[in-house]
C-alpha cells in the first residue's frame, strides 16, 4: 500500500530536525514540495537543502506542486480556506497515483510541526477519509516556532501555574485585549498594535532559526512601533515573512 509521511522539519534551522525525522526521510522515494511563487522560493529551497544535507544523492526525487491561487482577504474566511484545501486535496490524490507506485512512499516536509496551523495534515486526513486512493500515513513531530521563539528569547513559555493560549492575529484583533498569556501566529496585520492594555510585555521573533532571524522584546506599548517597522522592512527586503510572538501580562487579572 502507498504510504505518506508528514514530517515536521522545525522552524528554520536545519539542526532542528530530529533523528526520528531523518529516519523517516530515508524511507521516502519522493518528496512533494509546494511552489508558492518566487517571493517564497526560500521556503522551497530550504526543503531541497535539507534533503541534500541528510539523504544520499540519487536516493530520492523532488516533485514540485503548484499551489492553487488563494484569496488572501476573503469576505468568508473559512469558506475560502475550505475551497483551497479541496483544490489541494485533488492535486495530492493525483500525485499519489502518478508519482508513487502501489507500495511507494512519499513525504511532505512541514515547516515547524504538522499539528500547528499547517494544512497538510488536515488535507491528508480528508484524502484518507475519502478512500479515493488507498494509502496509510504517519506523522513525525517537529520543533515549532513557539519552541524556537522561547528558546531564542531564553524564557519559559508559561508562568508558574499559569495557562498559555495559542491564537491568531485575526482572533487577537477580534478580542482587543489580553486576558491570558498569548502566543500569536499568522498575524499579517500586526494586531498587537490594537492592544491598549498596559502591563503587557511582548517577545517577538521573525525568520526564527535562520540567518535572517530578528528578535525584539519589550513593553508592548513602547515596542509595538519598533516591531511594526522592523517587520515591514524585512518583508520588503525578502518578499515574505514568518513571525510569531508571545504577549505576557505582567500583572495577572
Amino acid at each position: 500500500m502507498r504510504k505518506i509521511l508528514i514530517i515536521g522539519i522545525g522552524a528554520g534551522d536545519p539542526d532542528y530536525i530530529t533523528i526520528q525525522a531523518i529516519e523517516a526521510m530515508r524511507q521516502a522515494q519522493v518528496f512533494f514540495v509546494t511552489d508558492k511563487g518566487s517571493a517564497k522560493a526560500d521556503l522551497a529551497r530550504a526543503r531541497t537543502e535539507i534533503c541534500e544535507r541528510y539523504l544520499p544523492a540519487g536516493s530520492y526525487r523532488i516533485v514540485t506542486i503548484q499551489d492553487p491561487d488563494r484569496d488572501r482577504a476573503p469576505a468568508a474566511y473559512e469558506s475560502a480556506v475550505t475551497t483551497w484545501h479541496e483544490q489541494r486535496r485533488v492535486i495530492y490524490e493525483q500525485l499519489l497515483v502518478s508519482e508513487l507506485g502501489e507500495n511507494g512512499c512519499g513525504a511532505f516536509l512541514v515547516w515547524g510541526d504538522p499539528s500547528l496551523y499547517d494544512s497538510t495534515l488536515r488535507i491528508v486526513q480528508q484524502m484518507a477519509s475519502s478512500g479515493t486512493v488507498p494509502f496509510e500515513f504517519e506523522v513525525i513531530p517537529g520543533i515549532t516556532a513557539i519552541q524556537a521563539l522561547t528558546a531564542r528569547h531564553r524564557i519559559p513559555l508559561n508562568d508558574i501555574g499559569e495557562s498559555v493560549r495559542i491564537t491568531t492575529g485575526r482572533q487577537l484583533s477580534a478580542a482587543g485585549t489580553v486576558d491570558d498569556d498569548l502566543v500569536v501566529l499568522l498575524d499579517g496585520k500586526c494586531a498587537f498594535n490594537d492592544i491598549a492594555d498596559g502591563d503587557v510585555y511582548i517577545y517577538w521573533g521573525a525568520y526564527l532559526g535562520t540567518a535572517d532571524e530578528i528578535l525584539i522584546a519589550g513593553e508592548l506599548r513602547s515596542t509595538a512601533g519598533k516591531i511594526s517597522q522592523a517587520r515591514a522592512a524585512a518583508r520588503e527586503r525578502k518578499g515574505w515573512i514568518m513571525d510569531t510572538y508571545l504577549l505576557r501580562r505582567l500583572v495577572k487579572k
